[in-house]
């Protein structure tokens, strides 16, 4: 069995972070590991508050998983601020991380900011040239560059842009546009358009955390890029499909839908 860690932060709704990279998992036929970050307290409407965990705890989480089980992905999700983002970067650099799958999670999907705004310059001097790929959706993509994003064309750039920051490959996730959503993949010399299939439904909650977990589950199994990426969309758009309803805005994904779904 293949290991993946996912160092992020937790949902005590279950719908998103740790909970939900952990499920992802699970679904995967992966042994799941975690390191947790921060200390979220949100639902399906909104963030009531967040503890960030103490830098030197986050340390000790790192070095009780490396030394012992080497994992064969790492997914890191929430980092919220410069000390938290220096920290992880040590670690990853220190036990020499290969398969980093990084979603640089800014924003819940309420509204509300996960990562402080004076933390992204770190995010993007430290993080980003750890990645083997970076997955930013459009206003995060948006956000990392200072640019509009407005096209097909647009997102390409910001793949070429993201690149030459230093990460491996870049998915610059296109949910945010109408119609089916089209992810580019971009691995340093060919682009990738991967149109799925828009989902009317609210049941979205966590989708982000969700496809990086794939994605790093499906690289740790020995799927290639192209491969993983494509068969975490479907896996996020089965389990968006196939959710059932839960709490009163927006619901979680269905991580188990190849087991249980109405």
């Amino acid at each position: 069995m293949k290991k993946v860690l996912t160092i992020a932060g937790s949902d005590c709704s279950g719908g998103a972070g740790i909970q939900a990279d952990l499920k992802t998992f699970s679904a995967h036929g992966t042994y799941g590991m975690s390191v947790i970050t921060s200390v979220v307290a949100e639902n399906t409407c909104k963030v009531t508050s967040i503890h960030n965990v103490p830098i030197n705890i986050i340390e000790d989480q790192l070095d009780a998983v490396f030394t012992d089980i080497e994992p064969d992905a790492v997914k890191v999700g929430m980092l919220s601020n410069e000390q938290v983002i220096h920290a992880v970067a040590e670690k990853l650099k220190q036990y020499q991380v290969k398969n980093a799958v990084i979603d640089p999670v800014m924003i819940a999907k309420g509204g509300c900011a996960l990562m402080q705004p004076e933390a992204h310059e770190a995010l993007v001097k430290e993080m980003i040239p750890l990645s083997y790929l970076l997955t930013p959706n459009i206003p995060e993509a948006s956000e990392i560059l200072k640019m509009d994003i407005n096209s097909i064309e647009d997102m390409k750039k910001a793949c070429e842009l993201i690149h030459r920051l230093g990460a491996q490959n870049v998915l610059v996730k296109g949910g945010h546009f109408e119609g089916d959503p089209t992810d580019v993949l971009y691995d340093g010399t060919k682009f990738y358009c991967l149109t799925g299939k828009r989902i009317d439904s609210k049941n979205t909650h966590g989708t982000g955390c969700t496809l990086s977990s794939a994605i790093a589950a499906n690289l740790a199994n020995g799927l290639s890029l192209e491969q993983a990426v494509k068969q975490g969309k479907d896996y996020v758009t089965n389990a968006i499909l196939y959710t059932t309803p839960i709490g009163h805005g927006h619901g979680p994904t269905n991580h188990f839908y190849k087991w249980f779904h109405n």
